[in-house]
């Protein structure tokens, strides 16, 4: 039985779901599936607003449901009012999700939907998820992890069945932006978000503006890094007027979790 069609059954036994939708690649992908197999009755996708998304993010995450056809639904995540997750210790994003995840949880309920999923992949366990431990705890499953879909996969599904975001550059929450220990304010998310956008204007399509106090280090993609320097008084400027004294390149280039990369080897065990 091959990955889909084992992705398929998996959620056929789960009857009804709440999806937990973001709008991108793999949230997406799990949410056109979810709706092909169980119907409109039994499937809505959920987005959690915050101030760690930026909002140009949960506009195209309804558009993209409703040209699915799924219900959709918008409620506050509300992260930011905890503050073991402002503090923005290694297990920051446990609290995120453990807040996320009780919460979806709510609006299964009360819709009387029987299972919580989200868009965890194969390729997720490479990287340091403490998110994982609070699915784990609550019981959301994960039916891509499950039947062991990657994310390069999930492009060629997403592109086979017209999807808009098979091509969509990554994206993790802007809090991934913060160096462990660095408390987590809306003005520096607003910030990040700002000059994030602004990069995009400039046709770069996966970027990360990481902050470091004064200091902001951007990554793009290997091939975009000379066109960085091309375009750095323009980015500088920007970026300047946003508060950072210092603007830097990393020359490593985009990945995913750099910010992990300070961790100790024992955590990723």
């Amino acid at each position: 039985m091959d990955k889909l069609t084992k992705l398929k059954k998996l959620l056929k036994d789960m009857q009804s779901v709440v999806v937990a939708y973001s709008g991108g690649l793999d949230s997406t992908f799990l949410l056109s599936v979810a709706f092909e197999v169980l119907g409109a009755d039994n499937v809505l996708a959920v987005n959690a607003w915050s101030e760690t998304y930026p909002s140009s993010e949960a506009s195209a995450a309804k558009e993209i449901a409703e040209k699915i056809g799924a219900k959709f639904a918008v409620i506050d995540s509300g992260e930011l009012e905890n503050e073991l997750f402002v503090q923005n210790n290694k297990d920051r994003c446990y609290h995120c999700k453990k807040e996320l995840f009780s919460r979806l949880k709510e609006v299964a309920e009360k819709h009387g939907l029987k299972q919580v999923v989200d868009g965890s992949n194969k390729d997720d366990e490479k990287d340091y998820r403490p998110g994982s431990r609070a699915a784990e705890e609550l019981g959301i499953l994960s039916p891509l992890q499950e039947v062991g879909i990657t994310k390069n996969e999930i492009r060629k599904f997403s592109k086979e069945r017209n999807l808009p975001t098979w091509d969509k550059p990554s994206f993790a929450c802007l809090a991934s932006r913060f160096p462990y220990g660095t408390k987590i304010t809306k003005e520096i998310l607003s910030r990040l978000d700002q000059g994030e956008a602004f990069l995009r204007t400039l046709g770069f399509k996966q970027v990360r503006a990481r902050h470091h106090g004064n200091m902001v280090r951007i990554e793009v993609e290997d091939i975009d890094i000379p066109r960085l320097v091309v375009e750095r008084t323009k980015i500088v400027k920007k970026f300047g007027k946003l508060g950072y004294t210092y603007v830097t390149v990393d020359l490593i280039g985009y990945r995913t979790g750099s910010m992990n990369e300070e961790l100790a080897e024992e955590t990723y065990q």
